[in-house]
C-alpha cells in the first residue's frame, strides 16, 4: 500500500499547485485572459495529470499492488469532485468549450483561446507526469518506465464500435451536463462525478472511456497499435458527435447554426390570466347589450 499513499500525495500536491496557480493568475491578469488562459490551463494540467497518475494505478494495481478495481473507482469520483470544486468554471474539455460557443455562451475567439490553453495544459501535464515517473518513487513507477515504451492503443474492439462507445459516453455527460448547468454546485459536482465513474467503469474495458479529446490526445495518441485516423475517429469524432447529440436532444436546435425548434413546439413566453380573459370578454357583453337598448 505504500505506493498508493505515495499516489494519493501525488494527487493532493498536484491540485495544491494548481490551485496556488489559479489564484496567483487571478490576481496578475485581467478577468477575460484568466477564464479563456489561466484557469483552463491550470484546469487541463490538473486533469491530465491526475488521470495519468490514476490509469497507471489501474493498469498496474491489480496485479502490482493487490487492489481491485473499487479503489481506482473510488479515487476516481474522489478526484473528479476535487476536480469539479476547484476548477472555478474551467471545463479542461474540448467538447464543453465547442459547446458553450454553439449555446452562444462564448465567442469565437474565446473558444479557440481555451482551447489552445487545454491543448498546452494537457501536454505540459503529460511531460510533468512523465518527468515524476522517471523518479521511480515506488515499484508501481518502475514498471510504468519499463513498460511506456511499448504502450499499447486503449482501443479493444472494432473502430466503428470504439467511436460509438466513445459518443454513447459523450451523449450521457453532455446531457447531464446541460441538465445540471443551473444547479448549485452542491448537487452537481457529485452528480458529474458519479456519472464520469459509471461512464468509465462501464466502456473503460472498451476505449478507456475518455470521452475528453484533449486528455485522450495526451494520454493514448502516442501509443501503437491504431493509425493516427483511428484515434481521430474514436477520441474527436466521437465525442464531439455525442456532444451535438445531447445538445440538440436537450435545446430542440443548435443556437448558433439555427434558430428553428426541431424538436419541440415554441411557446409563447407571455401568457394572460384567465380571469382577465373572463371579466374581458363579460365587459363586451355588457357595452354590447347597451348599446342594444340604446338603439331600441
Amino acid at each position: 500500500m505504500a505506493g498508493l499513499n505515495v499516489s494519493i500525495a501525488f494527487f493532493f500536491l498536484v491540485v495544491g499547485v494548481c490551485q496556488a496557480l489559479r489564484q496567483l493568475s487571478k490576481r496578475l491578469l485581467s478577468p477575460g485572459a484568466y477564464g479563456c488562459l489561466a484557469r483552463e490551463l491550470a484546469g487541463s494540467l490538473q486533469l491530465c495529470m491526475s488521470c495519468l497518475e490514476l490509469r497507471m494505478l489501474m493498469e498496474i494495481g491489480p496485479w502490482g499492488g493487490g487492489f481491485g478495481p473499487d479503489v481506482v473507482l473510488t479515487l476516481l469520483f474522489l478526484l473528479f469532485a476535487v476536480h469539479g470544486a476547484s476548477f472555478d468554471g474551467a471545463s479542461a474539455n474540448p467538447t464543453i468549450s465547442v459547446q458553450e460557443f454553439l449555446l452562444l455562451e462564448s465567442s469565437l475567439a474565446a473558444t479557440a483561446a481555451k482551447l489552445l490553453a487545454q491543448g498546452a495544459g494537457m501536454g505540459m501535464g503529460w511531460a510533468l507526469t512523465k518527468l515524476y515517473w522517471s523518479w521511480e518513487l515506488t515499484d508501481f513507477h518502475f514498471i510504468q518506465n519499463l513498460i511506456a515504451s511499448e504502450c499499447s492503443s486503449s482501443i479493444h474492439t472494432a473502430l466503428y464500435h470504439a467511436a460509438f462507445v466513445e459518443g454513447t459516453c459523450s451523449f450521457f455527460f453532455h446531457l447531464v451536463l446541460l441538465k445540471l448547468c443551473q444547479s448549485h454546485p452542491m448537487y452537481q459536482v457529485p452528480a458529474l462525478a458519479a456519472t464520469v465513474t459509471f461512464l468509465t467503469y462501464t466502456a473503460g474495458q472498451f476505449t478507456g472511456a475518455f470521452f475528453n479529446p484533449a486528455l485522450a490526445t495526451a494520454t493514448t495518441f502516442h501509443c501503437s497499435g491504431s493509425t493516427f485516423w483511428d484515434y481521430i475517429q474514436v477520441y474527436w469524432l466521437g465525442p464531439l458527435a455525442g456532444m451535438l447529440a445531447a445538445l440538440v436532444l436537450y435545446q430542440g436546435n443548435i443556437p448558433r447554426l439555427f434558430q428553428k425548434n426541431l424538436l419541440y413546439s415554441q411557446k409563447s413566453k407571455y401568457k394572460i390570466p384567465k380571469a382577465r380573459v373572463t371579466a374581458h370578454v363579460e365587459g363586451d357583453e355588457q357595452r354590447r347589450k347597451r348599446k342594444g337598448e340604446k338603439s331600441n
